[in-house]
């Protein structure tokens, strides 16, 4: 009985939620194979949630749960699956095996490989790759092009500045 009421109570909200003006402009659950099957096409953008085999929209703002996860806005939120790549903006938690942002990235970077154009946060992983950074990196190896933080790892490589161009365990600039 009480699964039941439940289950109504969550049909009810989601039916409030779907038929509300505000929830017509942001679209607040994405359901997809591949594009271009899927519930909301490619150029919409997510606020909610996105289960996914490859989803690929414009933004989202909200929980990212797929094999891969593609947007090509700036998003905010928390990314998990294989593969996350945003060609924009990111600001929250990637947490993927490969993780690529392209633009700037603002918050907790975290799998095997990991890419950010600019960012500020944490990067942990197998490798971590920066152009530019600010915080800590945390891995095996560690690659910033510019940075104004740490970097922790059996190799350490920071382009511009830094203790040394190259130093295995610990390398910094601030």
């Amino acid at each position: 009985m009480v699964r039941r009421s439940l289950l109504i109570l969550c049909l009810t909200l989601i039916s409030v939620i779907a038929v509300s003006s505000p929830a017509l402009a942001e679209k607040p659950i994405q359901l997809a194979l591949f594009p271009p099957i899927q519930l909301v096409s490619e150029g919409e953008s997510i606020t909610g949630l996105r289960l996914s085999i490859y989803g690929k929209n414009a933004a989202l703002t909200g929980i990212d749960i797929g094999f891969i996860n593609h947007l090509t806005a700036p998003s905010v939120g928390l990314q998990w699956g294989a593969v996350g790549y945003c060609e924009s903006n990111f600001t929250g938690i990637q947490d993927n095996f490969i993780n690529v942002t392209k633009g700037t990235f603002l918050g907790l970077q975290g799998g095997a490989y990991n890419y950010v154009g600019s960012g500020t946060g944490l990067q942990y992983g197998f490798i971590n790759y920066a152009k530019s950074w600010e915080g800590l990196q945390l891995g095996f190896i560690n690659y910033a092009g510019t940075i104004s933080g740490l970097q922790i790892g059996l190799i350490n490589f920071i382009g511009t500045g830094g203790f040394m161009p190259v130093f295995p365990i610990v390398n910094w600039t601030f």
